[in-house]
């Protein structure tokens, strides 16, 4: 059965390939890129496509199979006032070791990301993080922190994050493994 690919174009400069949680295939691709460069660039990925495609449908009918419970609002906001308290904490402790700034931090009950850095330095955390162990905080905070130093994931990106927390693969590893588990309760 063929695969399909949804493509999405935007400004961006390279292409991309993403297996969403849904075992979709999305390709971002800079507005002038030719039907054809794309095509090649699926071709080149096809096993990696579908060796990632397989596990992700795996993981979407084990989703499917396991009952999901849905918080409450009370339960949300809880966990968001939990937040509100630690995390401000870890931020300033890590911002010292990371040599960086920031500017005001939002907690949020957000469903597809644990945290963000905008470009003028405020950051975002999601009240879910409060349900992960300490280490995995620490890392999503040092994570955003590392952003004042560098806005991408290049290899200096994770240099840095290495730096001020030499462990967060470990932490990063759970968050990918067990991170879909403690959304599903926010959908």
């Amino acid at each position: 059965m063929p695969i399909e690919i949804k493509i999405i174009r935007s400004g961006r400069k390279t292409m991309s390939l993403e297996i969403t949680r849904e075992a979709e295939v999305l390709i971002r691709a800079p507005y002038q890129t030719e039907r054809s460069e794309i095509d090649r660039f699926v071709q080149e990925k096809a096993d990696w496509i579908a060796a990632h495609l397989e596990k992700m449908q795996e993981k979407l009918e084990e989703r499917k199979a396991r009952p999901v419970k849905r918080m409450s609002m009370e339960e949300i906001q809880a966990l968001a006032d939990k937040a509100a308290r630690v995390l401000p904490a870890k931020a300033a402790y890590y911002a010292a070791a990371a040599g960086v700034n920031y500017g005001r931090i939002t907690i949020r009950n957000q469903r597809t990301r644990w945290g963000s850095c905008s470009s003028k330095g405020n950051l975002n955390f999601n009240c879910l993080l409060m349900l992960a162990p300490d280490e995995v905080q620490d890392y999503v905070v040092v994570h955003e922190l590392c952003h004042r130093l560098e806005m991408n994931h290049s290899s200096g990106f994770w240099k840095e994050v290495e730096r001020v927390l030499p462990g967060y693969r470990t932490a990063r590893q759970w968050l990918k493994e067990h991170g879909e588990e403690l959304m599903a309760g926010m959908r």
